[in-house]
């Protein structure tokens, strides 16, 4: 029941405060991933003269889509239907949008013959609340793509990117899935974001890295993190940022909420382990870097099926999760002459399209009947697991996929070529060749001892391509 202590005018009758209050810090919480989170993680997972510009790049990007967001792309997110496939652009600003009952208005789902099946969705807290949550998805989705380009890509062509990308290709995804278009409709399950969030940014930065072009020679030889114990920083906070990821999705603090942010945790748990045991089996070493890779398409895998999959289910899909990507990454990525060709910096293809993807079909086989009548609005839902509608609803699962696919390559593609024709897209040889002091006059390290400027003349030598001892690199290193 919404919440009845109508105590001034600030507490409507619809008001749940505790479904209000769980949303905003659901939202908070996506929000910590991105800011620090991932801003830290891309900072200290590179090498060292591309700290600054690949964190800058991370937090940028959250800026300018909150803006966007706001003005034109949530509405064209969730608002009224213009195409099967997207809704229509506004903005969302003013109070008597902002502070009435929540509703996206594309989502009532009705029989064949027309009368109602599921009701538009309404939850009981206001459209504020709705939208910012919605828009620190969105943002994140932006911020991993870039993982796909740094230590590159012309910063003035990132911050021209950044709001193309988040009108034509994720506005189309998040619609089509969750605003009320044709996926949502047709029954394709996406929990979380499987599809929308993950596949969507993993085929994008996939692309935009084959059209950038890759990093200079010697950064494809060597490569290494400047800081690994902050980016387990990084990592940590994306891993407990994920309970409002996935928690905060059935836009209610219920059951199904619960469910969800339980399998989250089992699933990434699982997909850790599995992927640091592979590591340990085939190039004798647990990798630190391998490690927080497992961990993240474990999140990834289980996002589109959190809250529809029983807790054995996703502990079968952390083991594939830990397993397969772990395959495309370290086995088919150096014998496919495609994937080796693009430089793809952090392996997002493997850790956000393939999870994403794997984890989306796995959805279709495991969704437990009585969970997704929770959340879906096609009624008698099911994996394949549960027979009934639950071979079709594989099939389905591939198509949505697929859609995903082409759209965010074809399109992805279009912007990709428009941005060129004004800026380069690759940054020039000097500013490959120095990197952060160049791109943006600053420096992640640059003090030297306490608070004196490293001087070779007065100082011993390092630089992270200074030649040292060492044993051959294993695991998720020989990717990054």
């Amino acid at each position: 029941m919404a919440y009845q202590g109508n105590l001034s005018a600030s507490v409507p009758e619809w008001l749940n405060k505790g479904d209000n209050a769980w949303q905003m810090t659901a939202a908070t919480l996506v929000g910590l991933q991105s800011v620090p989170g991932l801003v830290i993680l891309y900072g200290s997972v590179v090498k060292k003269k591309w700290a600054v510009n690949s964190a800058f790049m991370a937090l940028y990007a959250f800026a300018a889509v909150v803006l966007c967001w706001v003005i034109w792309a949530y509405k064209m997110s969730f608002g009224d239907k213009l195409l099967p496939f997207w809704g229509k652009a506004g903005p969302a600003l003013g109070q008597r949008y902002l502070l009435k009952q929540a509703a996206l208005p594309a989502t009532t789902h009705y029989h064949k013959d027309g009368s109602v099946e599921t009701a538009m969705i309404t939850p009981y807290y206001p459209m504020a609340t709705m939208v910012w949550f919605q828009g620190v998805f969105a943002a994140i989705t932006v911020i991993l793509l870039a993982g796909s380009l740094l230590g590159r890509m012309n910063i003035r062509a990132w911050m021209m990117f950044v709001p193309l990308w988040l009108t034509f290709c994720y506005t189309v995804g998040a619609f089509s899935l969750w605003g009320g278009g044709f996926l949502f409709h047709w029954g394709v399950m996406d929990y979380s974001g499987g599809y929308v969030i993950h596949l969507s940014s993993g085929i994008a930065g996939f692309t935009t890295a084959y059209w950038v072009g890759p990093r200079s020679k010697r950064d494809r030889e060597r490569f290494p993190p400047n800081n690994v114990l902050l980016m387990l920083a990084g990592a940590g906070l994306l891993w407990l940022g994920w309970a409002g990821f996935n928690g905060g999705d059935p836009y209610a603090a219920n059951t199904d909420s619960s469910m969800a942010v339980l399998n989250t945790n089992i699933c990434a748990a699982t997909s850790l382990l599995v992927w640091t045991w592979l590591d340990v089996i085939f190039f004798k070493k647990p990798s630190v870097i391998g490690a927080v890779q497992g961990m993240i398409t474990g999140l990834v895998c289980i996002t589109p099926a959190a809250g529809l999959v029983q807790g054995w289910a996703a502990i079968v899909m952390g083991i594939l999760s830990g397993s397969v990507p772990w395959f495309t990454m370290m086995i088919l990525h150096k014998r496919w002459t495609l994937l080796h060709h693009i430089d793809d910096t952090l392996g997002v293809f493997h850790t956000h399209a393939v999870a994403g993807y794997l984890g989306g079909i796995l959805t279709g086989i495991f969704a437990e009947p009585q969970l997704s009548s929770l959340f879906l609005p096609v009624t008698n839902s099911r994996g394949a697991v549960y027979s009934g509608s639950g071979r079709i609803q594989v099939l389905k699962q591939i198509a949505g996929g697929a859609f995903i696919i082409g759209w965010n390559a074809v399109v992805t593609s279009i912007i990709c070529l428009a941005v060129r024709l004004v800026l380069p897209l690759r940054m020039p040889e000097e500013e490959l060749l120095i990197g952060d002091d160049a791109v943006h006059g600053e420096e992640a390290y640059a003090l030297w001892g306490d608070g004196e400027k490293y001087d070779s003349t007065k100082h011993e030598l390092y630089s992270d391509d200074t030649h040292h001892h060492q044993w051959p690199s294993s695991g998720a290193t020989q990717v990054v």
